[in-house]
């Protein structure tokens, strides 16, 4: 059994790995000069499915690869301790830490301190896998929480960043954030990221048939969220069909504790596929007369076809008494009560303009109290204890 796999065309290297293996650990080496970023299941081809506990990045692997791979495995094989090799800059560190790298070892290091790390990396695997055994093989999915809205220009893309930023401090790495609204996405711009994979990436044959491959394609956000964003061209989501969205999201509610969607205004076929999948659904509407009809219109289309998840949100946003209506006015056109109110701030409208999630930059502001409410309402500890404030009466 290979219980140590090296990915390095450093012959020098290799070589002093294999002499600190020679002075007391068990298990086998077995080296690849390269393995593809893309389609790292390849590996475990060569390895006839065998499962090792150390993964070691060497020297003159790319550090794009290296941590694209290491985030990859990071999810599909949690107890794998996996050591990179490399300088231990601040910046890089704190990359690595992201991508589920357990340690870094220096390119110059001798047998006798490699040695040192292997076994400390064997003991971690150890620990990771005793841990592992006593969870419950049939662990539940993810959260997926979905944030609609009939009607455009209310807010809904602001809502859905920060819900994923503020559940990142909740579980760090632990959430993901979908850009459905295909053609006009602006989670990227919303999360000031310049992606290079998107949901195109994602649908692809290889990524639905492998989660491994499919975590390749998500963008880390410095939150501690992953973000997968809409396509670069209103042209490529003409290829993406409501069946993709519907494995995609199955794939990642297996992986991630929260997935939080954000869809195109409207009823279209992409977001009621996204609905299906839906355990929470956010819906969100400004303080005016054709935002609070035209979600009105919409639940009473979605209570025919029966396509309302269990658990509702809805979210009253840009909130202003001053406005005209109030609360009870909204709450008896739609039908339902109103939930949460994010007044109107111009804290969210400048953090919007900057990329920076209000909830990411820890300012004061009215609207944050309101945001941290909607996030708590999917924190586990708080919905095992307030199941009975769920539909509570709020003041704008």
């Amino acid at each position: 059994m290979s219980r140590f796999v090296l990915i390095t065309p450093n012959t020098d290297f290799d070589a002093r790995v294999r002499q600190a293996l020679a002075g007391g650990l068990p298990g086998g080496l077995q080296t690849f000069a390269f393995v593809d970023p893309a389609n790292p299941a390849e590996l475990f081809t060569n390895l006839n499915q065998e499962r090792p506990e150390v993964l070691i990045l060497g020297p003159d692997v790319p550090v794009e690869d290296a941590l694209r791979l290491a985030t990859v495995f990071d999810v599909q094989l949690p107890e794998l301790s996996v050591v990179l090799v490399g300088e231990a800059d601040p910046a890089f560190v704190l990359l690595a830490m992201r991508a589920g790298i357990r340690d870094i070892l220096s390119p110059a290091a001798e047998p006798a301190e490699i040695r040192v790390l292997l076994e400390r990396a064997c003991q971690s695997y150890a620990s990771r896998t005793r841990t592992a055994a006593v969870k419950s093989p049939n662990a539940p999915k993810g959260l997926v929480i979905g944030v609609f809205s009939p009607k455009g220009g209310v807010g809904k893309t602001t809502i859905a960043t920060n819900i994923a930023v503020g559940l990142g401090k909740v579980a760090p790495m632990g959430v993901v954030i979908v850009d459905l609204d295909l053609q006009f996405g602006d989670v990227a711009s919303g999360l000031y990221l310049n992606p290079e994979h998107t949901v195109t990436d994602a649908v692809s044959s290889s990524a639905s048939q492998d989660s491994l491959v499919l975590k390749a394609f998500l963008t880390v956000h410095p939150s501690n969220i992953y973000a997968l964003c809409a396509p670069k061209t209103p042209v490529e989501a003409d290829d993406i069909t409501p069946q993709h969205v519907t494995r995609l999201l199955e794939q990642l509610a297996e992986q991630f504790q929260y997935v939080v969607v954000d869809t195109a205004p409207g009823l279209p076929e992409i977001g009621l596929a996204a609905l299906e999948q839906c355990t929470d659904a956010v819906w969100v509407t400004a303080m005016d007369v054709p935002s609070i009809r035209g979600l009105r219109s919409g639940l009473e289309i979605l209570r025919r076809l029966d396509l309302l998840p269990e658990t509702r949100h809805v979210v009253l946003n840009m909130a202003d008494s001053k406005s005209g209506l109030s609360v009870q006015d909204v709450e008896s056109t739609i039908g339902a009560p109103v939930d949460v109110s994010i007044p109107r701030s111009k804290a969210v409208a400048f953090s919007t303009n900057r990329g920076v999630p209000v909830l990411q930059d820890g300012r004061k502001d009215p609207a944050v109290k309101g945001l941290r409410q909607l996030v708590a309402r999917f924190d586990p500890a708080w919905r095992a204890t307030a199941q009975k404030k769920l539909h509570r009466r709020v003041v704008v």
